[in-house]
């Protein structure tokens, strides 16, 4: 990436400047050329200062990699606060994950951030203090100077030594039943429930690499990577939009309902038909879409539901409705604290799915079926955290999860999480469709 090291060689020299020694934000912007040679996962995976957050929009045209952290975020809450003491910043970004339970999160103001939009692209540098900028610039500098040149992703070559599922295939029908009793009994409409595969390898696996393999194959999805430090991470490649947000036009979606994908395009189409026109899961999709509308309609006008449309994903397809509506006021911790978690990833009525989930699941969701991506004064977009990983060392830890309502088959079920969770556990073993 020589584009990058002659704009890290031009804020190297912004920073020679004068800088105020008093508080405040500034953000500097150089612009970079655009080549084929030009992955910025490749040149994030080579640097040594952590955090690191890979994302790239599932149409493509928006991708982001960013580098350290001069401010972090327990909350999406403090995150907008801050964003709100500096109105004229419009464009600037706060990076991270929200946890299943919206309360908690990750998230941070990068030092440095590549960023790509279309076909242009900009690396950005930010400079916070709450002393002195000009000590921070001297800070910036000094990250500067350690930022090291890309190199080539290797191919993932790994070999499995174990493999375990939490909760195994008997207990998962044991779990299906009292979820199923809870249904019948009027408890519970809906629960999403879930299993874990912990996958170990003889030798540490490359968070980045694993990325990159999902991001070649995984198309029509968000790719998103946390690396929290050379030894831990949480990465996905989701096909789902928890909401995105332009000024106060919101664009939010129903995902629910799941049928296999087929490497022959009529046979993929005609399980997509029956996917249309199977009651089980139009239901399950209609409970998602009533219930992201009740929880918008305090906070939105008009919310305009579109007709369904079949997702053909690499293993799986999807019943998605869009729902879009003008927000009464643009406000990004309201937006997580109506949509998340949705009906799609955890059930109705939510509260007693969540207690159900907390209850019954025999491990705890952490970032699973929470949510990844940005938040700016300007525009808000983050995807739900689905078929998603976390890595430890040599661990892999694989999340799929299905949505029981009246009818469920828990054997169709376990069919159904072995399928969403091939998308990324073949990347890891043998190779396949």
């Amino acid at each position: 990436m020589n584009s990058v090291t002659v704009a890290l060689q031009q804020l190297q020299l912004a920073l020679t400047d004068e800088f105020a020694d008093e508080p405040g934000l500034k953000c500097l912007c150089v612009k970079l050329p655009l080549s084929d040679a030009c992955d910025p996962l490749a040149w994030l995976s080579c640097q040594q200062v952590y955090p690191h957050f890979y994302w790239q929009q599932r149409n493509g045209d928006d991708e982001v990699a960013a580098l350290g952290a001069v401010r972090q975020f327990s909350a999406l809450a403090d995150a907008q606060a801050f964003l709100n003491a500096y109105p004229q910043t419009s464009s600037l970004r706060i990076w991270g994950l929200n946890a299943f339970d919206p309360a908690q999160g990750c998230l941070f103001l990068s030092r440095l951030e590549w960023r790509r939009k279309g076909g242009d692209a900009f690396l950005w540098l930010h400079l916070y203090s709450e002393t002195s900028l000009r000590d921070d610039a001297r800070q910036a500098a000094a990250f500067l100077a350690q930022i090291l040149p890309a190199k080539p992703l290797l191919p993932l070559h790994l070999q499995c030594l174990s493999e375990r599922h939490q909760p195994d295939r008997d207990e998962w029908h044991k779990l299906i039943g009292k979820a199923s009793d809870a249904i019948a009994s009027g408890e519970l409409e809906k629960v999403v429930l879930a299993r874990t595969t912990d996958l170990h390898f003889s030798t540490p696996v490359s968070a980045a690499g694993f990325m990159a393999a999902s991001r070649r194959v995984n198309f029509n999805c968000y790719h998103f990577l946390l690396a929290f430090d050379a030894h831990s991470a949480f990465l996905g490649s989701s096909p789902e939009r928890l909401w995105r947000r332009i000024d106060s036009a919101l664009r939010t979606e129903a995902l629910a309902g799941t049928v296999a994908n087929h490497v022959e395009d009529h046979h993929a189409w005609s399980l997509g038909q029956w996917l249309l026109k199977d009651d089980k899961n139009q239901r399950e999709n209609m409970l998602v879409v009533e219930d992201i509308c009740q929880r918008l309609q305090e906070n939105a006008g008009l919310l305009d539901v579109l007709p369904p449309q079949v997702v053909r994903l690499r293993k799986v397809q999807h019943l998605r409705r869009c729902i879009w509506t003008e927000l009464l006021k643009a406000d990004d911790a309201v937006c997580l604290e109506q949509l998340q978690p949705t009906a799609a990833v955890a059930g109705l009525p939510r509260e007693q799915a969540k207690a159900f989930i907390n209850d019954f699941e025999p491990f705890e969701r952490e970032w699973y079926a929470g949510s990844a991506g940005y938040l700016s004064r300007q525009q808000t977009e983050f995807c739900v955290a689905l078929r998603s990983a976390k890595i430890t060392n040599a661990t892999v830890r694989l999340y799929a999860g299905a949505g029981i309502v009246e009818g469920s088959d828990a054997e169709l079920e376990w069919q159904e999480i072995e399928n969403k969770a091939a998308g990324l556990r073949t990347l890891l073993t043998k190779s396949a469709f």
